[in-house]
């Protein structure tokens, strides 16, 4: 079994005040789920306005599999214009 994490920090410049945040990070954080079918959370960042950090998670029996999924959420974030990307990690552990 292969668990794959992706840590996305993003900018949210529209964002001016935590509801403007939240708005805007649930629904990047419903569309990756719905469109990905990954575990997704906010993990950090959670006090400031314009400022998030997003985990994604996924499962599966293929390493490769596992990490062409984040790699696909990881560039479906970058086109997205809803936030701007300030940094991403991605990492796969054989479990």
């Amino acid at each position: 079994m292969v668990v794959g994490v992706l840590h996305i920090e993003v900018h949210l410049p529209r964002a001016q005040s935590l509801k403007d945040k939240r708005s805007v990070v649930k629904s990047l954080k419903d569309q990756i789920r719905g469109r990905f079918n990954v575990a997704v959370a906010e993990v950090e960042a959670n006090d400031l306005w314009q400022r998030a950090t997003i985990g994604v998670s996924a499962v599966g029996g293929d390493r490769t599999y596992v990490e062409g999924l984040l790699h696909e959420v990881a560039e479906w974030i970058r086109a997205t214009h809803l936030v701007y990307v300030i940094q991403m990690k991605e990492e796969s552990i054989l479990v």
